[in-house]
């Protein structure tokens, strides 16, 4: 309880221990950025990768473009029909949580990603950045559904963060 303190402190004070915390915090975010970056970009071994960009002509968009899912639901639904026989827990529930830090972290950092507005609008920036890239370069396949199931998770961690706002409120009197 003592860090959850720490975090409501660091939202309604300005002082040195505050300050400390919101460095901390930024310190935490970028090796996040990091390790997500990793997870959802890079996510093959390095020599596959090079493979992949040896590949790297226009054919290899257009061929982005065929395996591309622009039908939204349509890999949800494929996930839960065959529920036993794919990584569908791993992709679903992997897909919602690897965003929750970022809607947690972000509005600490950013001032104006404390209106869920912003955070849901930063949250698709950077999802359409990462499906984009994998789009383009066959790092990944591009598709609708992790639009949704990032944001969720995105907005999953902005809750989390307005319970502790909250409590820094009533523990501060602020309304």
């Amino acid at each position: 309880m003592k860090i959850w303190s720490a975090l409501q402190d660091c939202l309604f004070t300005d002082d040195g221990y505050s300050r400390k915390v919101r460095r901390r915090l930024s310190i935490l975010f970028f090796v996040y950025f990091l390790i997500l970056l990793k997870v959802i970009v890079f996510k093959y071994p390095l020599g596959q990768l090079i493979e992949i960009t040896k590949t790297w002509e226009k054919d290899v968009i257009l061929e982005g473009l065929d395996t591309a899912n622009f039908t939204l639901f349509k890999t949800i639904k494929m996930y839960i029909r065959y529920w036993g026989r794919l990584n569908s827990f791993e992709n679903l529930v992997g897909n919602v949580v690897c965003f929750v830090p970022f809607g947690f972290l972000l509005p600490f950092l950013h001032r104006d990603s404390g209106h869920w507005w912003v955070l849901l609008i930063n949250a698709f920036l950077l999802v359409s950045g990462i499906e984009l890239f994998q789009l383009v370069t066959d790092f990944g396949a591009f598709d609708v559904d992790d639009f949704l199931l990032n944001c969720v998770g995105a907005m999953l961690g902005f809750g989390i963060f307005s319970l502790c706002r909250a409590g820094g409120r009533r523990k501060y009197k602020i309304h």
